[in-house]
């Protein structure tokens, strides 16, 4: 077991490597430029975010489609995932990080553009869409549409059931001391009483707790923050010279160069706001919108959230600490940054963020599995998809699954080859439809007339 547990982690490695890297970056920066840089919209996109009433075929609103994409990609690595990525690349990462959010929120309105236009409406009367409809349908590739199912079911499992369980139930059992089999039972009954009513029960509940996960989290990291104002400056003077710069080797930390920080942020910042994955899109195209540049307005933002704000919160407390110049990393580090800084409030703000982030990543990643159980199998699969989802949770919690891990991050990654093949074949439909309903004079979101590019 060990052995596969280091193969998968090379093969990790090399699909996580400089060429995937350089392909979403890429991909990032070229939808940037040729949607005449979509971010300036954002204020517009979080004011549309905000509206809940039905305006269009749909099976959720638009904030109800959002918090549930929010809540599949807000999760640990916001958290942990950050640490990680200061503990290797330096304070530098954090830059980088956040640079690479920014840029994915182009990706992100492109691949919600296209899945909304190319959604279905399936047997059971529901949505049903994302990168393997946009595969089938805007491509005519079917073959990369079910490739890219197959991956998105498998990789579900993983990265977004057991490996989330399990951080909960250890959290807890370390935490609190309740046995990793109690909180399992618990998790696994909550997850059914969710999941097994679909998308409207899974958006309900996500519209009342990613709001409440998201602001406690951040205003945590805030007051934090206050309390060592006089350290602010000096912490983003820090970030920025080490970005380009590198940082030298300090107490327990080796140094790291320029290449480094980048290499760790943008790789962090890419698995935390899934831009380019292809993920969040199969719950955009459940959206009511009545035309698909309002959605995909509405999910950018979902970038902007996790990345240049969640993510940016959690990287200024790391370095703002100076543990991370102790040699350790990952959960350890970003525990201890929290403590050191505040030692009642951080552990507080931690222990809260984590147990809803897992939890509600789980909620999210159950409608992607089941989305694309059904593109395979057809509706009747999810069903069966949605137990099993259940049991996996209960499996995930009481046993640990390193393998799962490291299968779960290859295929993950994987996920994101056949969708950025289609954002780029397709970046002209969607610089089309965005001249249609944004850029023309009636302005976004409105039945504007058609204009000519």
């Amino acid at each position: 077991m060990d052995d596969l547990t280091r193969l998968l982690d090379r093969i990790a490695g090399i699909v996580w490597g400089p060429p995937m890297l350089i392909l979403l970056v890429g991909t990032h920066v070229y939808l940037t430029f040729r949607l005449r840089f979509i971010q300036r919209y954002l204020g517009r996109a979080i004011r549309l975010s905000l509206e809940r009433g039905a305006e269009g075929a749909g099976d959720v609103s638009q904030f109800g489609a959002l918090t549930t994409a929010l809540a599949a990609t807000i999760g640990t690595g916001n958290i942990v995932g950050v640490a990680t990525a200061v503990a290797s690349g330096g304070p530098g990462a954090v830059l980088w990080m956040w640079l690479t959010g920014v840029f994915g929120i182009a990706t992100k309105y492109a691949e919600a553009l296209l899945s909304v236009k190319y959604r279905i409406t399936a047997v059971d009367g529901t949505m049903a869409g994302g990168p393997m409809y946009v595969l089938e349908r805007g491509m005519r590739n079917k073959p990369l549409g079910v490739a890219f199912a197959a991956l998105t079911a498998v990789s579900a499992f993983g990265i977004g059931n057991t490996v989330q369980a399990n951080s909960l139930s250890t959290l807890v059992s370390d935490t609190f001391g309740v046995s990793v089999g109690i909180s399992g039972a618990v998790m696994t009954a909550l997850t059914a009483l969710v999941i097994l009513g679909g998308i409207k029960s899974i958006a309900a509940v996500c519209e009342r707790l990613v709001p409440f996960m998201a602001v406690f989290y951040v205003a945590g990291c805030l007051v934090i923050l206050a309390l060592n104002v006089s350290e602010i400056p000096a912490t983003v003077s820090l970030i920025v010279r080490s970005a380009f710069t590198g940082q030298a080797a300090v107490g327990g930390f080796a140094g790291a160069g320029v290449r480094e920080a980048l290499r760790y942020g943008v790789a962090r910042g890419l698995f935390s706001n899934e831009s380019g994955l292809g993920s969040a899109p199969i719950v955009a195209a459940a959206a009511q919108t009545r035309n698909p540049v309002r959605q995909a307005l509405v999910s950018s933002t979902g970038t902007f959230w996790d990345t240049v704000v969640v993510c940016l919160m959690t990287g200024l407390v790391v370095v703002q600490s100076h543990d991370w110049t102790q040699g350790i990393g990952g959960a350890a580090l970003t525990a201890k940054a929290f403590a050191d800084l505040h030692g009642a409030l951080g552990p507080l703000v931690v222990t809260v963020g984590l147990l809803t982030f897992v939890f509600s990543t789980i909620l999210g990643w159950a409608y992607y599995g089941e989305k694309a159980c059904e593109y395979l199998f057809g509706t009747p699969s999810v069903r069966v998809y949605r137990v099993l989802w259940v049991a996996a949770v209960y499996l995930g919690s009481v046993a640990p699954l390193p393998v799962v891990w490291s299968a779960a991050d290859i295929t993950n990654a994987l996920m994101a080859i056949p969708n950025l093949i289609s954002l780029l074949v397709l970046t002209g439909v969607v610089v089309d439809e965005t001249q249609r309903y944004l850029w023309s004079e009636d302005g976004a979101g409105e039945q504007a007339r058609p204009t000519v590019p």
